[in-house]
């Protein structure tokens, strides 16, 4: 996690895609364009692909997800698809993401024009 304990807002939005990726039940399509997708589809938000891997670096080199490589496709020149997957740590940080937010929202009904 962060210095502070706690993820940056693109970190929460890539374990939350990657777990749906995962709740869908194909782990063979955890891999960093399918996460771009989600986040596109699911939370309207126009990620890099590069930007996506970068995150997903980061948070493999703080355990937030880990990452295995496939046997090479020829499909692909012969190069490995690199599948991710959150660790323990990562459902967590995400887990208290929510927690935080949740706090900060609780009290606020009505207290906000917000139609939605």
């Amino acid at each position: 996690m962060g210095k502070d304990g706690f993820i940056g807002s693109l970190e929460e939005l890539v374990l939350l895609a990657l777990a749906r990726v995962h709740a869908r039940g194909d782990d063979e399509a955890a891999y960093g364009m399918t996460v771009r997708r989600e986040l596109e589809e699911r939370a309207g938000r126009d990620v890099s692909i590069g930007a996506v891997y970068s995150t997903l670096d980061r948070m493999e080199a703080k355990g937030l997800v880990r990452s295995r490589l496939a046997d090479p496709d020829p499909a692909r020149g012969g190069r490995p698809r690199r599948y991710f997957s959150l660790t323990e740590e990562g459902v967590a940080a995400v887990g208290q993401a929510r927690s935080m937010r949740d706090r900060l929202w609780d009290g606020l009904e009505g207290a906000l024009d917000y139609p939605g």
